[in-house]
């Protein structure tokens, strides 16, 4: 138990130590949202998941109320930045797209279990990705492209890592370039377009649409190996790094704790991902197993997007480091698909 929850200790501790430098109320937000995720992680080391989570209807519920709620976002929900990303309750938001992660997650989990020998037939490819184009159509919609990249990777993860053939893998991957014309000509918005024209073009436009990963570039350039000391990060301290609590967490804390500090944090999100795959290795049932292979993908598509971002490796699309970004919903969504593979190991 200790060896999967240590890591995360590590990538929090990391977190909040970033947070109490930039924001304290965000701090003591995050400190709540972590506290409730502790709580689902208590919760299911004592329920045994596969008590609601092994019953096909309970997933379909869940998938179909995730679904649900990011439609009601696209046609009613307030403009929050530009986008329609946020329930809003009182005092608190609810991001929909993250309880889908988790719904895809057990949906795709639920349809292998039984079909990952024959992955390779198109009517199981076709069928397993009509589950993450619809919501990813709407998530590309409120806008937010980032979260409808990671139901992609979520679902082509699947596909890859269950052995589907090369020829196959190529085939699909044809098919989403043809689909990538359409999409940049009539789905992309300008601003979307604008960031992939400024990744291939890094050094134009620094003070536009570059800006936010020239920032965040002159943040881990400038941090050393030791970086600048606690709450002593310029480029976030004095508001140059865009978001420093959420997109771009990773450079506002290698600023302040340098690469030293980076690497520790990678060390921990690596062995992380080994533990969660290990537990699922160990486990008898196929459902399980493709349980912590969906958690395992999620996290690690999140990552490679986030720090792909902040490095300037991809362009800046706008996805949370899991759990050292602020974030309610995605702190208690991971914290609870954490708990489900802890309780896996628990029952294997």
């Amino acid at each position: 138990m200790l060896s999967l929850f240590i890591p995360v200790g590590i990538i929090m501790v990391a977190g909040l130590l970033t947070l109490s430098a930039l924001s304290l109320h965000l701090f003591l937000l995050q400190a709540i949202w972590i506290a409730l995720g502790a709580l689902t992680i208590v919760f299911f080391f004592f329920f045994d998941w596969r008590t609601a989570f092994n019953v096909r209807w309970v997933i379909w519920a869940f998938y179909a109320i995730a679904l649900i709620l990011m439609l009601f976002l696209f046609l009613h929900g307030p403009v929050i930045r530009n986008a329609r990303n946020w329930i809003v309750l009182g005092p608190i938001s609810i991001q929909p797209v993250e309880l889908m992660k988790a719904a895809l997650i057990f949906l795709y989990a639920m349809y292998f279990r039984r079909r990952h020998l024959a992955v390779a037939r198109w009517q199981n490819i076709v069928t397993s990705f009509f589950f993450f184009v619809v919501p990813a159509a709407i998530a590309v919609r409120l806008p937010d492209l980032g979260s409808a990249l990671i139901f992609f990777g979520i679902w082509f993860g699947f596909l890859l890592l269950l052995g589907l053939p090369l020829r196959r893998v190529l085939a699909t991957v044809l098919i989403f370039a043809v689909a990538g014309v359409f999409v940049w000509m009539f789905v992309l918005r300008d601003y979307h377009r604008a960031r992939i024209v400024g990744f291939f073009y890094p050094q134009q436009n620094t003070l536009g649409v570059n800006y936010s990963v020239t920032q965040s570039r002159i943040a881990i350039g400038s941090a050393g190996f030791r970086g600048k000391g606690y709450g002593q990060g310029t480029q976030a301290e004095l508001g140059f790094l865009s978001e420093p609590t959420e997109d771009f967490i990773f450079a506002a804390f290698i600023e302040e704790w340098g690469i030293f500090g980076g690497l520790i944090v990678l060390a921990a999100f690596f062995f992380l991902i080994w533990r969660i795959l290990a537990i699922g290795s160990l486990t008898e049932e196929n459902f399980a197993k493709c349980i912590c292979l969906g958690v395992a993908i999620m996290f690690s598509v999140q990552f490679f997007l986030n720090a792909g971002s902040a490095t300037g490796l991809l362009p800046v699309i706008g996805v949370t480091f899991p759990f050292l970004s602020y974030g309610g919903t995605s702190m208690v969504v991971d914290c609870f698909l954490l708990a489900i593979v802890n309780s896996i190991r628990k029952r294997s």
